[in-house]
C-alpha cells in the first residue's frame, strides 16, 4: 500500500512538472509584405461555410526546423505543401475573403524570442458594425519541440454574440 501511494505521488508530481513546463510563445509583428522567398506550406483555416468569421491563413516556411500543428479537427483546415511564397500569399488572400463582412486584411510575421521569422499569418478584418471590432480572432502560437502548436478561436464577445450567449448557434451553421 505504501509503495502504491509513493508511486502514485511520484507519477502525479511528474505529470504536474511536465504540464507546467513553459513553452515559448511566438509573437506576431505587422508587416506590409511577406519577406519570404522559396517554398511555404499554406494552412487555410476556416471558411467552412458562407460567412464563416473564424477564418485565417498561415504561411509556414518550408524546410525550416519547425512545422505548424493546428489544434483543431482536420475538417476545420487544409494544408497545401510546397507552394512558392508569392502564389501561397495570393491563395491566402483569396481564401480569407469568404465573408460578406470582409473589408481588409492584416499580414503579420510570426517571430520567436531570438527574432527569427518562422512564418506569416494573414487574417481578415471585418466591418466593425458587424461584430463590434474589426479583428475578431484570438490566435496563439506556442513552440513545443519542433512543432508550433496553433490555437485559433473567436473573441469571447464575438462567440457570445453569434451564439446568443447561451451556446446555441443563433442560426449560424457550425
Amino acid at each position: 500500500m505504501r509503495r502504491t501511494f509513493l508511486f502514485m505521488s511520484m507519477l502525479m508530481g511528474l505529470m504536474l512538472l511536465t504540464a507546467c513546463t513553459p513553452r515559448q510563445a511566438l509573437r506576431s509583428e505587422p508587416v506590409s509584405v511577406a519577406g519570404t522567398s522559396g517554398d511555404v506550406d499554406l494552412i487555410l483555416f476556416g471558411c467552412r461555410y458562407h460567412n464563416d468569421p473564424e477564418t485565417v491563413a498561415i504561411l509556414d516556411r518550408a524546410g525550416d526546423a519547425y512545422t505548424f500543428d493546428v489544434f483543431s479537427p482536420d475538417f476545420n483546415y487544409r494544408v497545401e505543401k510546397g507552394l512558392p511564397a508569392g502564389e501561397a500569399l495570393e491563395k491566402a488572400r483569396a481564401f480569407i475573403r469568404c465573408s460578406t463582412s470582409y473589408f481588409g486584411e492584416r499580414l503579420s510575421s510570426l517571430v520567436d524570442n531570438s527574432g527569427g521569422v518562422l512564418g506569416y499569418e494573414l487574417r481578415p478584418l471585418y466591418f466593425p458594425l458587424t461584430y463590434g471590432v474589426e479583428d475578431i480572432l484570438e490566435t496563439d502560437y506556442r513552440v513545443d519541440g519542433d512543432k508550433v502548436v496553433v490555437r485559433i478561436r473567436l473573441l469571447p464577445s464575438v462567440e457570445n454574440m453569434l451564439s446568443d450567449g447561451d451556446g446555441r448557434s443563433n442560426g449560424r451553421e457550425r
